[in-house]
């Protein structure tokens, strides 16, 4: 039995800024992830979700990136109405957002 109903992961990777893929960092994630963890621990205290910073999830040009387990589920985040729409309709709802689900592409090398 797992811990938490659903464990998030948010992108924080950092690329030089010269790199053409860009990196989640660069577009915001530190910001995105504490709101995130703040609203989750305001909205959801019962201690059935996690949300943790991670390195690399090889779709730094597609971020910031964020998935959700167990499903899978792979999203852009871009704003705070973003990881708003998230809580209330996947993680509350249990509904996935379409509209900000990440393209299905080929992942980018990690590094």
């Amino acid at each position: 039995m797992s811990r938490f109903d659903y464990h998030v992961f948010v992108c924080v990777h950092r690329r030089d800024p010269s790199d053409p893929r860009g990196c989640c960092s660069a577009k915001g994630s530190d910001l995105l992830l504490d709101y995130f963890k703040g609203q989750v621990k305001e909205r959801i205290p019962d201690g059935k979700l996690r949300v943790n910073w991670t390195g690399c999830l090889d779709a730094c040009a597609r971020g910031p990136s964020v998935v959700v387990y167990p499903e899978g589920v792979w999203y852009t985040v871009r704003s705070r109405g973003d990881i708003d729409a998230v809580i209330e309709e996947h993680l509350l709802g249990g509904h996935p957002v379409e509209r900000l689900r990440m393209a299905e592409e080929a992942p980018e090398q990690a590094g």
